[in-house]
């Protein structure tokens, strides 16, 4: 049997590990599990059962939910028959959901719970051809009219049903699976959106095995692995490292019981391998940061001489470079009272490989973990290439590339600046979109990512920013509006930040504070606020940022390239930028173009000397309900500094 689909590693892997633990999930408290071989009666139970109701080879079958076993599960017993698993974001809008399920035209649906039955059927006459929805969770669902409504269970039981009436079907079922093709699409992963619209990602069942094959063989991970799965079932990430990569190697994949629970599940699980974007490690940090805070004088002490150490000796023995005795034994002393045991609060104890991307990272908070003896690296990846286009080897790591291309990757830049690349994952096209294919292949069969980048001397790529996003000032100075952002979110109280300037005399700033942290701030501080909104506005908060504004300007003024790009003028909206209302997708990317449309009142203030703004802007709310928010928002003005000459900073340093 050739393994070029993910069923035919189910079998091979019930068969060569089926004792040990496939998949775990937390329920009401308490760990349950499933070996390979319960999983693999799992799948086939739910398989037949969708054969039986009507699902054919070739027809989409959307999957909707957090990471739970029974939505991955049905995502292999789709594959299993032939089918393509669509998996949709859970937290999407009803509208946006109804979108995706129309375009990708399917007629069954495999949904976490009520919330999901509700968003679909508010919006059934949008989605014709979608006849059969089938819930894992049956709370709230009593009442409902049954009709094209079915419990998950219910499913599995007509397919045991099946296999008691006739014990061959087993078999039967079995031997389609070795028997099936490679070629075969595997799974249609919708795009965030960035963009405009979402475009359905198709990927071939063979190459999405060995882009996963590559990925698992080049850290070495195998069935004594584990990693929780908390990322959106419907983020290529997800896709790739819990599922495809999970299948390759057949370690356990671990779901946590909720969103809020993640933390704790984190730290009871224990996992060897771990990816989060920035964003994650940056809350981590500011967790951290804000516990020492409250601790006694004397921990802190301790923290901040041992943290000292770390910065100073940590990398160096994590990639297993020379370090003095005496650095050793005080980085040893560090582990045994700091290291270790914050490791074990933060759940990463027993991390062998640890991933980042879909931002820049902070030099500092880069370091600051890996100096702890994390092993996290950087990757540079898109859904077009079933993840992984770029990862960082073991003892070559740097905060500011993203490492090489990965197995069997060819990376070029085109004569405009553009990164292009060609990966054993490569998608098969767009789903009904053939002209979007076109536009985004080159005619020596690359893939354009729109990010405009280069290759270090160590073969390494670095990320510059979106290619259409990179422009002028009307000074002809360049302005890359990502590097800005990136510089301003290195700070834990900056959550958000979106860059103006292409083409205008400056550059202006909108900044979101990251509530937690400034919050957090404002307590200790006993400044008292009732909503987002007030602390947004209040006028020690605006210090605060015009502070984070100066040390960026004085940051970007040493760099001679990026000198022109100092930030002029800045505010901070007066909401957190949300993907409910349009602003950010659903992998939390900005929709430059869309916030620009929307707060164009506010890009006016930045330009036209205002010092405040009145503002009116709608908002979603949780329940899909609309209501408006009026706010004043201020606008401040910044120090821009002198460009430091090359010249003048070699004789600095």
């Amino acid at each position: 049997m050739t393994l070029d689909t993910f069923p035919k590693y189910l079998l091979a892997n019930a068969e060569r590990i089926g004792a040990r633990p496939a998949m775990r999930h937390k329920d009401y408290g308490i760990w349950q599990s499933w070996t390979w071989a319960e999983q693999r009666d799992e799948v086939r139970s739910f398989a037949l059962g969708l054969r039986a109701l009507g699902l054919k080879h070739g027809e989409r079958i959307a999957i909707i939910g957090s990471n739970r076993p029974r939505l991955y599960w049905a995502q292999t017993a789709a594959q299993s028959l032939g089918a393509v698993p669509v998996p949709v974001y859970a937290d999407a809008v009803a509208e946006e959901l109804a979108y995706v399920l129309n375009h990708a035209e399917v007629r069954f649906a495999v949904v976490q719970d009520q919330e999901q039955v509700d968003k679909i059927r508010s919006f059934a006459k949008d989605i014709p051809l979608l006849t059969n929805i089938i819930f894992d969770e049956a709370r709230g669902l009593r009442d409902y009219d049954r009709q094209g409504l079915y419990g998950f269970a219910d499913i599995q039981a007509r397919g045991n049903a099946l296999i008691a009436a006739d014990r061959t079907i087993a078999q039967r079922w079995e031997d389609e699976v070795k028997a099936a093709s490679g070629e075969d699409i595997s799974v249609m992963l919708y795009t965030s959106g960035t963009t405009g619209r979402s475009k359905g990602v198709m990927l071939m069942a063979k190459a999405a095995v060995r882009a996963a094959s590559d990925t698992v063989a080049f850290d070495g991970l195998n069935e004594n692995d584990g990693m929780l799965a908390y990322l959106p079932l419907a983020w290529v990430g997800d896709h790739y490292m819990n599922y495809a990569q999970g299948y390759v190697s057949g370690f356990c994949t671990n779901c946590p019981e909720s969103a809020e629970t993640v933390a704790q599940d984190l730290r009871e699980i224990g996992p060897t391998y771990y990816f989060a974007p920035p964003r994650v490690f940056e809350n981590l940090l500011t967790s951290v940061t804000i516990r020492m805070d409250d601790a006694s004088w004397i921990k802190r002490k301790i923290f901040d001489h041992f943290i000292g150490v770390a910065r100073k000796h940590g990398e160096a023995i994590l990639e297993g470079r020379p370090v003095p005795l005496t650095g050793r034994l005080a980085y040893a002393l560090g582990d045994l009272l700091v290291y270790g045991p914050l490791k074990n609060v933060l759940g990463l104890s027993n991390i062998r490989v640890s991933y980042t991307a879909g931002e820049a990272i902070g030099e500092e908070l880069f370091s600051f973990f890996r100096s702890l003896g994390i092993n996290l690296k950087q990757l540079y990846g898109q859904t077009e290439a079933f993840l992984y286009v770029t990862c960082q080897k073991n003892g070559a790591v740097r905060s500011d590339a993203v490492g090489p291309p990965a197995p069997n990757v060819d990376i070029k830049i085109s004569d405009a600046g553009e990164v292009l690349f060609r990966s054993p994952g490569m998608f098969s096209g767009y789903f009904k979109q053939d002209e979007k294919t076109a536009e985004v292949l080159t005619d020596d069969g690359y893939v354009r990512t729109g990010d405009a980048g280069f290759i270090e001397a160590d073969g390494q790529l670095r990320i510059i920013d979106r290619a259409k996003d990179v422009g002028k000032l009307r000074s002809g100075e360049l302005f890359a509006p990502k590097y800005i952002e990136n510089v301003l979110k290195f700070y834990p109280n900056i959550k958000e930040a979106v860059a103006f300037g292409d083409g205008r005399d400056f550059v202006g700033v909108f900044l979101n504070i990251d509530l937690q942290a400034v919050g957090n701030w404002a307590e200790r501080n006993n400044i008292a606020y009732a909503s987002y909104q007030e602390l947004a506005g209040h006028p020690d908060v605006y210090k605060m940022m015009a502070k984070h504004v100066d040390e960026t300007n004085r940051r970007l003024a040493d760099e001679p390239i990026m000198a022109g790009m100092q930030v002029k003028r800045f505010l901070v909206l007066h909401k957190e930028l949300d993907a409910d209302d349009g602003e950010l997708t659903r992998t939390l990317k900005v929709r430059r173009s869309f916030v620009a449309e929307r707060y164009q009142p506010l890009i006016e203030a930045l330009y036209d000397g205002s010092a405040e703004k009145t503002v009116e802007t709608e908002v979603t709310y949780e329940d899909g309900r609309k209501g408006r928010i009026r706010a004043t928002v201020k606008v401040e003005d910044a120090k821009v500094y002198p460009a430091v000459k090359a010249d003048a900073r070699e004789a600095a340093a």
